[in-house]
């Protein structure tokens, strides 16, 4: 029997299909910010739309959050496995929004020191610099959040196929 508590999208709970948002976009946005630390020119044409990617990623995390504990309950709580499952997808979201905020400011701040003039005082090494370090840390933001991705979605997969197969 389906709780109609639950959201449900074409008949099927939103969990399963909303989770891909977030298994997808946050490594897609950790790659890309990958390649903007790696090659500073590229933030040009590839830091907006890498910007975009990781907020629609990071906005999908607590639709996940909040489906996952619809479906829990729909289906009665689940086993030890679901709970680990829940456990863990509660430390994403500030990691997220972390590397959403390191992304921001490395792409701001590196549109600013390409907007700054070459004059003395103009600010372009501080932006520079700024964008650099911000691109560099928002990196390893992206490589922490996608191992949390894997690590939270290894423990849920598991709830299901274990399941599934005993």
């Amino acid at each position: 029997m389906v709780d109609y508590r639950m959201v449900l999208i074409g008949g099927i709970p939103a969990h399963p299909l909303i989770i891909h948002a977030v298994v997808v976009l946050l490594p897609l946005a950790a790659v890309g910010t990958i390649a903007i630390a790696a090659r500073p020119a590229w933030r040009r044409s590839l830091g907006v739309p890498v910007a975009l990617i990781a907020l629609v990623g990071v906005g999908a995390v607590p639709l996940a959050v909040q489906t996952g504990e619809q479906l829990r309950e729909a289906l009665g709580g689940g086993g030890p496995l679901v709970e680990i499952h829940a456990q863990r997808a509660e430390t994403l979201l500030p990691f997220a929004v972390a590397f959403l905020v390191l992304l921001l400011l490395a792409v701001y701040s590196g549109r600013r020191a390409d907007r700054a003039g070459e004059e003395p005082g103009d600010g372009r090494p501080l932006w520079r610099r700024t964008a650099v370090g911000s691109a560099v840390l928002a990196a390893v933001a992206g490589v922490v959040v996608t191992g949390l991705v894997v690590w939270i979605g290894h423990a849920g997969s598991s709830a299901v196929w274990l399941a599934v197969a005993s």
